[in-house]
């Protein structure tokens, strides 16, 4: 069959990058066209408003772009949390300031011997507050074996649908992530920008170690995949998340979930529910949002009761 001699010819692909010739805009204007021009370029180019928005750190600041802010702040952790398959979490609180006991003890005996060198008031009230540290490193250990017996569940340490979740930071936190970590699971650290450097403890997945800008959002993702919220001993911070969860499972703005705290007479000391109650500013029902626990077998196991108790198991032991 022959060609037609009239037949279209049909052009190359052109190349998806590059081009033969380059389009007038690929090249600044020549300064021996224009003696000003490249000045007058270079001050547009290092302009503000010519970079792009997403480039642009004085613009995502500004009062204005507050709303985006909000919107990635809370974006990011959620596409990789949802990468890594995490469908649900035990939140661990507690005191940034309770030591691993090993630590805890150093630290003792340092203020011992400096006091042995020298009598002052503020190291012997130090050196007491520093052995009520010491005293409190058995929940440093609770949080541990729990952060172990969280990973452990499922159907082991490598089933990412249940992980423990805390802020990121020492203490209690690093505790319960440490235990996690030494069983070879996934945990998640939930950082925050603060004025003076934070940083996350060691044993956090890198990959699941985020840094918020704003602390709403970071309330936000604690409670979102949540199945439980364990509070240790601890101070401001802790009393501040607790409360905001016991609030909004009061109101049912959540659908309620297993509060636990760690240490009967700590908090006993802390809080006294009952008067909250005889003063009629509480109901007594309100009592039942959360017990109270002192060991990490105590705290897994009441909340595994407390989800066949409402009928929805939280997850299946790993067979034996």
């Amino acid at each position: 069959m022959t060609e037609r001699s009239d037949a279209p010819r049909i052009p190359a692909p052109a190349h998806p990058e590059h081009r033969r010739e380059p389009l007038p805009w690929q090249r600044p204007k020549p300064g021996d066209e224009d003696a000003d021009a490249p000045a007058n370029l270079d001050r547009i180019l290092n302009s503000p408003s010519y970079r792009r928005a997403e480039e642009d750190p004085e613009f995502l600041r500004a009062d204005e772009t507050r709303g985006v802010r909000l919107q990635i702040d809370y974006l990011k952790p959620q596409l990789l949390l949802d990468r890594h398959g995490i469908d649900h979490t035990i939140v661990v609180f507690g005191g940034t300031r309770i030591l691993d006991p090993v630590a805890a003890e150093r630290r003792v005996q340092e203020l011992r011997r400096a006091l042995e060198e020298r009598e002052d008031a503020e190291l012997r009230a130090r050196l007491a507050r520093s052995e009520r540290v010491l005293a409190k490193g058995h929940y440093y250990d609770t949080a541990r074996k729990l952060g172990r017996l969280v990973a452990e569940s499922g159907e082991g340490p490598r089933d990412s649908r249940i992980v423990v979740m805390t802020g990121g930071g020492p203490g209690v936190m690093e505790a319960a992530n440490r235990g996690a970590h030494e069983a070879g699971a996934k945990s998640i650290g939930l950082n925050i920008d603060l004025p003076h450097e934070q940083y996350p403890n060691p044993y956090v997945t890198p990959e699941l170690c985020f840094r918020f800008h704003y602390f709403a959002l970071r309330k936000l993702h604690f409670l979102l995949r949540a199945r439980a919220l364990i509070a240790f001993p601890g101070g401001l911070g802790t009393l501040d998340e607790l409360f905001e969860t016991l609030t909004l499972i009061q109101t049912r703005k959540i659908t309620p979930i297993p509060v636990v705290l760690v240490g009967e007479s700590y908090w006993r000391g802390l809080i006294d529910f009952q008067f909250l109650i005889d003063e009629g500013v509480v109901d007594v029902e309100d009592r039942e949002l959360f017990w109270f626990a002192e060991t990490a077998d105590e705290i897994w196991n009441g909340i595994l009761a407390w989800y066949v108790a409402a009928g929805n198991p939280l997850c299946v032991p790993n067979p034996q």
